[in-house]
């Protein structure tokens, strides 16, 4: 990448960005809530549409958290108008870490960035390995890519596997609630529709997610939802080739079906680094009768402690940007959200 320009074209640009920013955020609150919003509402505030390291750091909080999940490390503490790469930072002094299950060479992981015979070509596909970013060009500096979305107070990969991005793929499975006569609920307040999706509870942090996981070398995202989503939402690797086989089947039609891409870019993830970070493809596929996933039986699997049907409302605490997902997918079927009878765009 070309590098940034300097001096007073820097600072336009960035003053350009913040303007772009706040005038976004405004029209947002303006706007008059929207049953099927996610196309015009969201577009103010969506990272695919608006993404650049001025504009993203409202959207890059998680990443900043201490202790480093699964460790004892503490994170340089970077405030908040210091998170852009844009603010000069003499003194910026983060700290070194990466997980010893990374170092140990797992066939997921990169190797450390000095290795011998290890030349990643970042921002193209390297062999099996994409290192493209979802969000366009990042800037490689010392031979280290620069998180996209800013300063994160640790460089290395802590428990990330690739340098620069991590693909995931992220599956929401839905369904509308019913009664015992098969009749949508709706909520009381709102009057809308009740939505229901498969969550699963992480046993790395005990929070509720979106059962989702990494894309492995070569895959296809598509492949990788429907992976993920029989390996932590129907335990698929504990079942017998029969078992699978059935399973398959009745999937089959679920993942065949129409789908609503709902996010594909940079998230905002615990586990993110300077040098590391995990972006995604989340994809919705909606069980509209119920008839798919009522013969499902859900069992977790693999990453995960517990699965069930969840309800969804802004009441939900999720893992990572999963939250932001889930009420996409609400707007884009007119569903149960919010109790709040105010705008329904908000960051």
């Amino acid at each position: 990448p070309m590098p940034l320009p300097a001096g007073s074209l820097r600072r336009a640009v960035a003053v350009l960005s913040l303007s772009v920013v706040l005038s976004a955020r405004s029209a947002a609150q303006r706007r008059p809530a929207l049953s099927n919003s996610s196309a015009n509402c969201w577009s103010h505030l969506h990272p695919v549409n608006m993404f650049s390291s001025y504009s993203v750091k409202f959207y890059h909080s998680k990443a900043l958290t201490s202790p480093y999940p699964g460790s004892h490390v503490e994170r340089s503490q970077v405030p908040e108008d210091k998170v852009g790469w844009l603010t000069e930072w003499k003194d910026y002094n983060p700290v070194e870490y990466t997980a010893k299950s990374v170092l140990a060479a797992p066939s997921w992981a990169d190797p450390q960035i000095n290795d011998k015979g290890f030349s990643p070509k970042f921002n193209e596909r390297d062999g099996e390995v994409e290192r493209k970013s979802l969000n366009g060009l990042y800037v490689v500096e010392n031979g280290r890519p620069r998180n996209p979305a800013g300063r994160t107070g640790l460089t290395g990969r802590g428990l990330l596997g690739r340098w620069g991005p991590n693909h995931a793929a992220d599956p929401i499975i839905t369904r509308w609630k019913r009664d015992g006569s098969g009749n949508k609920v709706a909520h009381p307040v709102t009057g809308k529709n009740i939505l229901q999706f498969v969550a699963i509870k992480r046993r790395d942090c005990g929070e509720w997610a979106i059962p989702g996981g990494m894309v492995d070398p070569g895959e296809k995202i598509s492949a990788t939802l429907r992976r993920e989503f029989e390996e932590e939402a129907l335990n698929s690797l504990q079942k017998s080739p029969e078992e699978k086989a059935k399973l398959e089947k009745q999937l089959h039609k679920l993942f065949s079906q129409e789908h609503f891409v709902v996010y594909r870019g940079y998230v905002d993830d615990p586990r993110n680094t300077d040098n590391a970070w995990m972006e995604t493809e989340a994809v919705n596929y909606h069980d509209e009768t119920g008839e798919t996933m009522d013969n499902l039986p859900l069992e977790a699997g693999d990453d995960a402690g517990a699965v069930k049907w969840v309800d969804i409302s802004e009441k939900l605490e999720l893992y990572a940007s999963h939250s932001y997902f889930i009420k996409l997918v609400t707007e884009k079927w007119g569903a149960h959200w919010s109790e709040d009878p105010g705008p329904e765009c908000h960051e």
